[in-house]
């Protein structure tokens, strides 16, 4: 193995899956907070009104980590963490997202979580917006579709900036931004409270239900909250620049990553132009500055003109990001075939790869397209790269000694790193690896409980009921002596 010195073993989560609290600490509702539970075969729902006598929403409770932040830290530290993705609930520190002042019980909330992190010399890597924002945006701005958003998205990365100067060093501003453009994401990625579709999970999110032009019209609207979250973001990256020479801030990218079926000219025409308009449209954007060449073409075909304000160019040419981090679960193929057979899996993967296996929840498994992709994105960018979310979603079973035995997991892991290890001598410059779910967390696609990634188990079912201790699996002790060892030992 050759990973360096100072590379960054950790792990990763989200606050809306993991945190909970929902209402506590001045917090009010986020996007986040109107999903149902769902499953692989019933899709997560909005409600307008939050009603808990009819539905379970998954990310009121979650994993409690407001209420075991100090335990679970704990636990990291055990692992030996050297840094730990987490996020912040935009609605904990502006509970309507356009208030003056923002609430001073979140801001300490998170100070209280950062100095933990530091009593056991481990770097947060913060997320400042992943997958919700205060519903009151999305209610009275319909969310990142008004341009109002950016501003309210910058008063709150400047409290943040300000606030916990000395304590965090990396940021990632969106993430999986270009999840806002895959299926019917509009509301669960930017807030779009007109998006016609408002479910998620339980299969691909393609919008066949909806008619020609009703699709069109959420297509629309997608691209250019998306190019209001992409200004934002290169605002971001510059004020956090002016802020601290300490901070770096990166992108992060949705991991939809894609072979050809075949070798026909046609697959391979079809995979070269489905991963630019899916992968690299956003990265291309926040690395380059600028709107990629191959994006006009799109933007003809299917009738979509992006709004530029004045300046918008020139903001996105000075706010491209220190360094690039992504996804990685699966991959799927690219057919020009239409009767071939889609992946299982609840993820915009495409065609079924017949070499590959699948996991319990039909997602195929690909350690060696790890590699692949980290020297393709490092071909395209020469930027640093943090793998930010890797994991198999497996329903662990608590034994009666309170074990949990997950070889699975550990095979999982072992092969992922192996290949990192083979893109570090192909000469990736990778610096950071968070398996996604570290402590189990509920599923943003299902809400499940029950689909867990992480090394640490947690006493919850899908309907919040359980005794929401914390249970060290047998990846918990293994993942201990990858990190110990730099990654030299894995069996």
């Amino acid at each position: 193995m050759n990973f360096p010195k100072n590379f960054l073993w950790g792990g990763a989560t989200a606050a809306n899956q993991f945190e909970g609290g929902w209402n506590e600490g001045g917090k009010l509702d986020s996007t986040a907070d109107h999903f149902t539970l769902g499953s692989r075969t019933e899709p997560r729902y909005f409600t307008e009104v939050i009603d808990t006598n009819k539905h379970y929403y998954p990310s009121h409770k979650a994993s409690d980590f407001y209420h075991h932040y100090k335990e679970d830290i704990a636990l990291l530290g055990e692992m030996g963490f050297k840094i730990f993705r987490m996020s912040i609930n935009w609605a904990r520190i502006f509970p309507n997202g356009d208030d003056k002042e923002p609430n001073q019980e979140g801001i300490d909330f998170y100070r209280k979580v950062f100095l933990e992190l530091k009593k056991y010399k481990i770097e947060p890597l913060v997320t400042i917006s992943h997958y919700e924002m205060p519903y009151h945006l999305s209610e009275k701005y319909d969310g990142w579709l008004n341009r109002k958003t950016i501003d309210f998205f910058l008063r709150y990365c400047k409290v943040l900036f300000d606030e916990y100067q000395g304590l965090v060093k990396y940021w990632i501003t969106f993430n999986e931004i270009n999840s806002l453009i895959l299926g019917g994401n509009g509301y669960f990625s930017g807030g779009i409270l007109s998006s016609s579709r408002k479910d998620m999970g339980a299969g691909i999110l393609d919008g066949e239900e909806l008619s020609v032009e009703e699709n069109h019209k959420d297509i629309v609207k997608q691209y250019q909250a998306l190019h209001h979250q992409l200004v934002a973001s290169a605002l971001a990256v510059k004020l956090a620049h002016e802020t601290s020479k300490e901070y770096e801030v990166g992108c992060m990218t949705a991991g939809i990553t894609q072979y050809p079926l075949t070798c026909k000219p046609e697959d391979m025409l079809l995979v070269q132009k489905e991963r630019r308009n899916i992968f690299y449209y956003c990265p291309d954007i926040q690395v380059k500055g600028e709107y990629p060449r191959y994006a006009q073409r799109f933007f003809e075909e299917n009738d979509i003109a992006i709004h530029f304000e004045e300046g918008d160019e020139e903001i996105l040419k000075q706010g491209t990001v220190d360094y690039f981090t992504f996804s990685y679960y699966s991959t799927g193929c690219v057919s020009s075939d239409e009767s071939a057979e889609k992946t299982e899996g609840n993820l915009i993967f495409g065609v079924e790869n017949p070499y590959l296996k699948k996991s319990q929840w039909g997602w195929q498994i690909d350690p060696k397209g790890l590699r692949y992709f980290l020297n393709e994105i490092y071909d395209r960018y020469e930027k640093p790269i943090m793998v930010v979310e890797n994991g198999l979603g497996q329903d662990d079973k608590l034994e009666a000694d309170k074990t949990i035995h997950d070889d699975y997991r550990i095979e999982y892991t072992k092969e992922h790193i192996l290949a990192m290890s083979e893109a570090i001598k192909d000469g990736v410059e990778l610096i950071g690896y968070t398996p996604w779910g570290c402590i189990d967390l509920a599923a943003a696609s299902t809400g499940e409980m029950k689909k867990r990634c992480g090394f640490v188990y947690v006493d919850a079912d899908d309907l919040g009921n359980g005794t929401y201790k914390r249970y060290k699996k047998d990846s918990f002790y293994w993942y201990k002596e990858v990190i110990k060892s730099n990654g030299t030992r894995l069996d």
